[in-house]
């Protein structure tokens, strides 16, 4: 299985929102990671993936092929559950 990694800063207005939708995933079984721009390592990982806005929210398959992506939003959960569904069934 892939993972999902958030990435999030504390001034972020959409950042909660991107963090419980974290929860849900988790909730069902699913790795997610969060990365704070705000650190360092959350910073060498955010320029490895070209994130400039948060929230970012990149699903990668167990390659770490990047799947989908989403910067600057929240998708819905049908939305990952979509490319979920899709690329690792």
């Amino acid at each position: 299985m892939g993972s999902i990694k958030i990435f999030i800063k504390d001034e972020c207005p959409k950042c909660p929102a991107a963090k419980e939708m974290g929860g849900i995933l988790q909730g069902n079984g699913l790795q997610v990671l969060y990365y704070d721009l705000e650190t360092p390592d959350g910073l060498a990982e955010a320029a490895f993936y070209s994130v400039l806005s948060t929230p970012t929210i990149i699903i990668e398959d167990k390659n770490e092929k990047v799947l989908a992506g989403w910067r600057g939003s929240v998708p819905t959960l049908q939305e990952i559950q979509g490319v979920i569904r899709v690329q690792w069934s």
